[in-house]
């Protein structure tokens, strides 16, 4: 018997994202135009033409989302889930309603993928739902109840996907459009068929769609409603409706995709016929399905085709071959027999060698953890003394400056007086020239006491150090370095902060050293239990897949040990002559 898959003839939601306009210089026509072509390659292709680096913020939102859109097109969610979740920070920064809520559609597209409904769904679902209430956008909140009902319907749970068409359908009504809620009873009706295999409720809501779809000339889902009524007569065993119906169908004048889905029509009216014995219109839809087959060269749809044919010669040849038939299956039961045994005895010994490879492979897993737990601890040692070092070299920063201001700068401070009490038994020349120089002394000692003292973290944060940091680098070395921050209003614990600060610091350092850039950007952005930190620069950029394990520099190895010490994640993005991009992710 011949099906379609449930999602052959589910009607989609056409929602139309005409792409991003407010605060948008670069150009993405290209990248739009290779969306409507579906050309997979060329998206991408058309995304690396963009310098990322130096465009404005909205853009980079823009292409972010782009870019997680292409990923969930080829279904690397978890990539296309991390873009779209910065790309939606950096628009609620900016305020953008609208994109946020484009952002939220692909989110939820991409959750659906997963079987349940969880907490993350149920958020998305509610900021869209405040945003359709407070905006007066039935249509938003019509894409994302769509998506969540084929979510379901993909996972087999009908009721659920009933529940949320008919929420789609009490929208419609309210809106008063007759041919989308026609459309949506033909959906509910491929849940009947689909998951309950239930004709009956599955023609009741297909038949209910079909006057409407008369009334508004909408032929495409017509032809579509009567293939549906026909395949569950099919199923009912009433094959004579069943071909009326496909015969419906296939009169109807396509304007797109004719020739496949002509192809369904007459698979299904082969099948039909053939059912009914009719035997002579069988053969006739056959040889129609074969000379569309040539046209349109599709390997799948011949070995269907093949099958069929195979199906019904067998049918015509049945009454020649009794006899033939007859004589054969003595031999047949016996060669059955002898196949019996011998894939009993194979099944046997494959099952022995499978258990005793099982037991190998366990041993050497065993072995393997033990070496795994050996590097674990050898590496937590490794990271406890880094951090040890740290804080020590920060003790002795604070003592060599206490020092230095309290015993040294008090000394030269009564060297200086003592100097003032004979200056009228000597020359006051001298003196005069003695106490500059000494006043110049003690401000040298001043200065190099705030100097070593880096406890300006301990004292004003993180964030003014960063910015610090970024103001003495933009005058001194030809480079111009940004802080834009985002949620930072309160401070995180002193050491923490500590070691992000050295984590920028050694990343700053090796912009100015290697990069050869211009700009550089650092973005600090605190979102619930999340430290977001992105460091970009303009600079000359490198091969990413030559930094390894065994081949990184002292630098970027100790900020990956410091990061993974911290639980957090890196990534490196960088393609030559358009810069380099570091995103840290750290839990707070």
């Amino acid at each position: 018997m011949i099906d379609y898959i449930k999602k052959s003839f589910l009607i989609p939601v056409i929602i139309s994202i005409t792409g991003f306009c407010f605060g948008q210089k670069v150009d993405f026509s290209q990248v739009l135009e290779s969306y409507n072509s579906n050309k997979k390659t060329k998206i991408l292709l058309e995304l690396k033409k963009i310098d990322t680096i130096n465009i404005t913020k909205y853009d980079k939102a823009a292409w972010l989302y782009y870019y997680a859109d292409y990923n969930s097109v080829i279904d690397n969610h978890h990539i296309a889930y991390e873009n779209i979740v910065i790309s939606k920070k950096i628009f609620e920064v900016l305020n953008k309603e609208k994109d946020i809520l484009d952002c939220n559609l692909l989110i939820l597209k991409i959750l659906s993928n997963q079987n349940e409904l969880d907490s993350r769904k149920k958020e998305i679902i509610d900021e869209i739902e405040f945003y359709s209430k407070k905006n007066k956008d039935t249509t938003a909140l019509i894409a994302a109840y769509h998506h969540i009902a084929t979510g379901f319907l993909n996972t087999n749970n009908g009721e659920k996907a009933i529940e949320y068409f008919i929420k789609i359908n009490t929208i419609y009504k309210k809106q008063g459009n007759k041919l989308k809620e026609a459309h949506n009873n033909m959906n509910i009706g491929t849940v009947y068929s689909s998951v309950y295999q239930n004709p009956d409720s599955s023609l009741y809501f297909t038949k209910k769609a079909t006057p409407i779809l008369k009334k508004f000339n909408d032929y495409k889902n017509l032809a579509y409603n009567y293939n549906n009524q026909a395949l569950q007569y099919k199923l009912l065993g009433k094959y004579k409706n069943a071909i009326k119906l496909y015969l419906k169908a296939d009169s109807i004048q396509l304007n797109e995709n004719k020739s496949k889905t002509k192809v369904i029509f007459y698979k299904n009216l082969a099948d039909a016929y053939l059912l009914n014995k009719d035997y002579k219109e069988a053969s006739l839809y056959l040889d129609k399905l074969n000379k569309l087959k040539d046209s349109i060269n599709d390997t799948q749809q011949n070995i269907a085709i093949s099958e069929i044919k195979e199906q019904y010669d067998n049918e015509k040849l049945r009454a020649d071959n009794l006899e033939i038939e007859s004589k054969r299956k003595q031999s047949k039961n016996l060669l059955m027999g002898a196949l019996a045994f011998i894939l009993f005895g194979g099944i046997t010994a494959f099952l022995i060698q499978k258990n005793t490879r099982k037991k190998q492979k366990l041993a050497e897993q065993e072995k393997a953890l033990e070496t795994q737990k050996l590097a674990t601890v050898l590496k937590e040692q490794e990271l406890v003394s880094i951090d040890a070092m740290i804080e020590g070299q920060e003790k002795e920063r604070q003592r060599i400056a206490n020092d230095l201001h309290d015993d040294l700068g008090g000394l030269m401070a009564t060297v200086k007086l003592h100097f003032n009490v004979l200056k009228d038994k000597q020359t006051p020349e001298l003196f005069d020239k003695t106490t500059n120089l000494l006043d110049e002394a003690y401000n040298k000692i001043r200065g190099i006491a705030h100097a070593k003292n880096s406890g300006v973290i301990a004292k004003q944060g993180l964030l003014k150090a960063v910015q610090n940091m970024a103001d003495k680098i933009s005058v001194s070395n030809k480079i111009t370095v940004e802080v834009i921050d985002y949620g930072l209003e309160n401070r995180l614990e002193n050491s923490l902060e500590l070691t992000i600060f050295r984590i920028i610091q050694e990343l700053i350092t090796n912009v100015i050293k290697h990069a050869d850039a211009s700009e550089a950007t650092i973005h600090l952005t605190n979102h619930d239990d999340t430290l977001n930190i992105m460091i970009e620069d303009n600079g000359k950029g490198f091969k990413t897949n030559q930094i390894t394990t065994k081949s990184k520099g002292m630098g970027i190895s100790s900020i990956d040990k410091r990061i993974e010490h911290l639980n957090g994640k890196m990534t490196i993005e960088s393609e030559h002559n358009k810069g380099t991009t570091i995103i840290i992710d750290l839990p707070i």
